[in-house]
């Protein structure tokens, strides 16, 4: 069995390794916050086209059924209450007028979901945040050569528990 850098497990790594190890880490971390950022990126960018979809179907809408729509529900209101023809073309006109506002209202919320989207930011402050932490960590000092012998027995003592299991297989 191993660790992940495919060192045995229970035995002592390096400060290289350890310091590779921790290097590989970083890099995976930073990828990871690129690939989030882009994501969230892409997810305001979609809102942000659908809401300018919405406004230019409402503007599309109004421009295109007012002619048509104008004329059949003036003259299918003139038909259904016998009102004056003018009125009725006003009150087809209205309608024309809601359906636009509604389309419009619609690309209005989806506008401001696409403003309240922070996704780049919030990633930018958790990078700042883990470069904070790492630029504040210090490396633990040694007072006296006590551990630093430990530290070599140590060292000694995995070097031969290594070769004996060499030697085993």
């Amino acid at each position: 069995m191993s660790a992940p850098d495919g060192s045995p497990v229970g035995a002592e790594r390096s400060i290289g390794q350890l310091f590779a190890s921790a290097t590989t880490e970083m890099s995976a971390l930073v990828h990871d916050e690129i690939a989030l950022a882009k994501a969230q990126l892409k997810q305001d960018v979609k809102r942000g086209a659908v809401s300018g979809g919405m406004f230019s179907v409402a503007g599309a809408v109004l421009v295109f059924s007012l002619p048509m729509l104008n004329f059949a529900l003036a003259y299918g209101i003139r038909t259904w209450s016998g009102w004056n023809l003018a009125v009725c073309f006003l009150l087809s006109f209205a309608a024309n007028v809601l359906v636009a506002v509604v389309l419009a209202l619609i690309g209005v919320v989806f506008a401001k979901k696409a403003q309240k989207g922070k996704g780049p930011q919030k990633v930018a402050a958790s990078m700042k945040e883990t470069a904070g932490v790492l630029q504040n960590a210090k490396p633990h000092t040694r007072s006296d050569g006590s551990d630093a012998k430990a530290l070599e027995e140590r060292v000694r003592e995995a070097k031969a528990i290594e070769a004996v299991a060499r030697s085993s297989s």
